[in-house]
């Protein structure tokens, strides 16, 4: 995969698959490319998809600087910028949708849509837990335990699965394989606990969809609800049932593909017929 130098400093990992209107995605806490699973693939089908590994993780450098939702917005910026790409679609996961709102409100010309997925706006007393549970690991450089904290991302569909094992091992390689890049891990889980843009979400304009899931532990629900409230003209999108979990793009991929390729048609850049890759 490239590498690509940025503005901000630091070389980032980054991989471009399929054609159409670019849409950037936005990697979550600890996770890099890999971690998107069949997603990237299927979107890639109909977009111009540009997925990075965030500073410090995957093959991106950690650069100098604090690890904050505003400076990982400013990589997510300086690498379009870096790609000649004026303006993007942009899906978050997660951290990634922390790091949207941030670029949302600080470069909205580059944002011409936003999917907040798995999302919040500021954390409340059981995410905290849920957060801080899940980032204990990493402090003791405990990739096993991180691991099994780690379910708590999952349905427990998924985790009673008896090739749930197999299913994730194709994924391990997305997390931090080193010390330093655990390090780094730990700094991103600090940069979600104090994440808190409720109040200035009114100033995103951007068309934006917000994607929930019933069974998502981390951000749950009510969390993503909140944000969509938040943002003037957001549409909210609840995934009920098994499987509706924090990693909805493993586990309902299609189910997520087809909720945000109907926004994204919706927001299309360019009219129908003109053949714009850029």
């Amino acid at each position: 995969m490239p590498v690509q130098t940025v503005r901000t400093g630091v070389a980032l990992n980054y991989e471009v698959s399929g054609e159409g209107e670019p849409l950037l995605l936005v990697m979550g806490t600890a996770g890099a490319i890999q971690l998107w699973g069949d997603l990237q693939s299927r979107l890639a089908e109909r977009y111009r998809v540009i997925a990075f590994d965030n500073r410090g993780l995957g093959g991106s450098e950690r650069g100098d600087g604090p690890i904050t939702m505003a400076s990982l917005a400013e990589d997510a910026s300086a690498l379009l910028e870096a790609l000649d790409v004026p303006k993007a679609h942009i899906l978050g996961w997660s951290l990634g949708s922390a790091v949207l709102q941030e670029l949302a409100l600080a470069h909205p010309q580059q944002v011409a849509s936003a999917v907040m997925y798995a999302t919040w706006g500021r954390g409340a007393g059981f995410q905290r837990s849920v957060v801080t549970a899940m980032r204990l690991p990493y402090v003791a450089r405990d990739m096993e335990a991180a691991l099994t904290v780690g379910g708590l991302a999952f349905s427990p569909q998924m985790l009673d699965r008896p090739d749930f094992a197999q299913l994730l091992a194709p994924m391990l390689p997305a997390f931090p394989q080193t010390e330093a890049q655990m390090a780094v891990a730990v700094e991103q889980w600090d940069a979600d606990l104090l994440h808190d843009s409720l109040d200035r979400l009114g100033g995103i304009a951007t068309p934006t969809l917000v994607v929930g899931g019933e069974q998502d532990l981390l951000t749950p629900p009510w969390q993503a609800k909140a944000v969509a409230d938040a943002i003037p003209g957001a549409r909210f999108e609840l995934l009920t049932g098994p499987g509706s979990s924090h990693c909805l793009h493993l586990e309902r991929p299609d189910d997520l593909v087809t909720v945000v390729g109907g926004f994204l048609d919706e927001q299309r850049m360019t009219q129908p017929g003109r053949n714009d890759h850029r």
